[in-house]
This record gives C-alpha cells, structure tokens and sequence, in this order.
C-alpha cells in the first residue's frame, strides 16, 4: 500500500510538471490530484517538493535514454533509426492528445536555479542525449565534429516539433521534418563512407 500511494505521488508529479512546470506545480496540487494525505508525502520524500521533482526529473531522463539508446540500436543505419524517433514522438503526441511533450523542457524553462541538483540533472540529461546521437552517428563513419552538429540539430528540432505540435495539434510538422532530417543524416554518412574509401586507396 505504502509503494503504491509512493507511485501515485510520482506519477501525478510527472503529469503536472510536463503540464505546467516546476513553478507552475505545488504540493497542494500534487496531493489534490494524487489524492495522497499529506503526511504520506513527507514520509515517502521529506525533503518535500525539490526532493520529489527531482526523482521524477532523474525517473524520467532514464526512461527517455533507454528508449532513444534502444532505438538507435535498432537499426544500423541511423538515418534509419532517427527517423523512427520522430514518428515516435509523434506517435506519443497524438496518445496524449497533444497535452505533453518532453518531460523536462517545462522544468527547464522554469528554470529553477535555486534547486541546482535540478539545473545540472536537466543539462546532463541533454547533453547525454545529444551524445548518445553522436555516437550513432560518428559509428556509422561521420566526422565528430559534424556528427555532433547532427546530433544537436535532431534533438533541438524533436524539441521545438513536440512545441509545434502541441500548439497545432497536428503531427504533419514531425513528418515533414522527419523526412529532411534524415535525408540529411544519410548523406553525411555516405559522404563519410566516401572519405574512408579514399583514404584506403591513397
């Protein structure tokens, strides 16, 4: 009993930070929409709202590195591979009817500096991200330098579609994007491909 009203206060903080931020989401509200007593919050997370956003913050980067790693190890090609993230997204937008996007840009445009272990939970998740598209990238023959040009162009363009998206509620944006992104992915690793054979027959 007491592992599940811990799970209803974690999901519940999950939805209302994706939905209103981290200034936007009180404990008030999180008790009213988990229907937890007050006294079983502080037991589960005495260090009250900080400790509890950051465990949901921490919970849910693990679950968006796990899938976009499996993802990319899905498929050889990453051009192949990225452009399934993006009908991922899209397929994630369109089962929460346009309401939620990734779970911590709302937590990072609130910016809560004065929760630092917060602040650096948001930029290593990021940058863990945007690495882990690198990496595909440099495996499959690109040059770091534009592998890692390519993998901030796929993460900031997923960002700012889940934001198109939401306010159109249309996932037509991804897919057009989608398609040009990984043109563009697949022409830096044949350019790539092209470099290595010439270097061998030098």
């Amino acid at each position: 009993m007491a592992n599940d009203t811990r799970a209803r206060i974690l999901e519940t903080t999950g939805l209302l930070l994706r939905q209103r931020g981290y200034h936007g989401t009180s404990l008030n509200d999180i008790l009213s929409a988990s229907g937890a007593p007050r006294g079983s919050l502080y037991f589960h997370f005495p260090g009250g709202k900080d400790q509890l956003v950051i465990e949901v913050t921490r919970d849910s980067v693990a679950e968006v590195t796990e899938r976009l790693t499996e993802a990319l190890a899905a498929e050889r090609d990453p051009a192949v591979a990225v452009h399934h993230i993006y009908q991922s997204v899209a397929r994630m937008l369109e089962d929460n009817q346009f309401s939620l996007g990734c779970p911590i840009a709302p937590v990072v445009l609130d910016s809560p500096t004065d929760v630092p272990e917060l602040a650096d939970l948001c930029r290593s998740a990021f940058e863990q991200w945007i690495g882990l598209l690198r990496d595909a990238f440099v495996r499959a023959g690109v040059p770091e330098r534009r592998a890692h040009a390519l993998a901030l162009l796929v993460e900031s363009s997923l960002e700012g579609l889940m934001v198109i998206a939401r306010a159109t509620r249309d996932r037509a944006p991804l897919k057009a994007v989608a398609d040009e992104v990984a043109a563009l992915i697949e022409g830096a690793v044949l350019a790539g491909e092209a470099r290595q054979r010439a270097d061998t027959t030098v």
